[in-house]
């Protein structure tokens, strides 16, 4: 069996999956809800109920002794605490990711970084929802000065950061001790960079098709 060297994702038939109706069903403070109507291939209509989302972007933060910065963070749905990384959602209107990326690195981590790549771009959850993350490799980090440090609100206040290896970022990923979605692709993903010398990754401003039209 070969690989398909054709394997990329790519817009539907919108003929073959047309949305009959559409109408919103939840308007919350950061997501949407929407429930569509939707004509089936072989026949039919099956609803779908749409979870719409800003999207967000993440940042490994990667320094000269090849450690990764990770946030601790108190996540109410799973009611954990979580071992993450600086994140932030794409709500300021008109914002670029990467502009977003810069000021989430700055104000969780008090970092800024030299060098930016983009290291994976994932839809979290398309069975139900159409967030899609963007996370940087940033290199070359930095400690900004505390007159551009940011007061954490909420959750925020009480997150704490650690320098972690990435071998030992890994391991922890493998071995369970790490579940955040983003932080397990992201850690796993910078190994395998790290293992080609960064020579395949895209430029920061690497289009984003995926991104949310509502983002921001």
């Amino acid at each position: 069996m070969t690989a398909d060297r054709q394997v990329a994702d790519q817009p539907a038939d919108t003929h073959a999956f047309r949305v009959r109706s559409s109408e919103p069903a939840y308007d919350g403070k950061i997501i949407r809800v929407r429930r569509d109507i939707v004509a089936m291939p072989g026949g039919g209509e099956s609803q779908r109920d749409v979870v719409e989302h800003p999207g967000a972007v993440g940042i490994v933060a990667l320094d000269d002794d090849d450690r990764v910065l990770m946030v601790r963070q108190y996540r109410h749905p799973v009611r954990r605490h979580l071992w993450e990384l600086p994140a932030g959602l794409l709500d300021v209107a008109g914002e670029p990711p990467l502009d977003a990326a810069h000021r989430e690195l700055a104000e969780e981590a008090g970092l800024r970084a030299r060098d930016w790549r983009v290291l994976v771009d994932a839809l979290n959850s398309p069975g139900m929802s159409d967030e899609a993350v963007r996370i940087y490799l940033a290199r070359g980090v930095e400690e900004i000065g505390a007159d551009e440090r940011h007061n954490g609100e909420d959750e925020e206040a009480e997150m704490t950061t650690a320098w972690v290896p990435l071998d030992e970022a890994v391991r922890r990923v493998l071995a369970g001790d790490v579940e955040n979605g983003m932080a397990v692709m992201a850690v796993l993903a910078t190994a395998w960079a790290r293992s080609t010398g960064y020579a395949e990754l895209r430029p920061a401003d690497a289009p984003w098709p995926a991104k949310p039209s509502h983002a921001g």
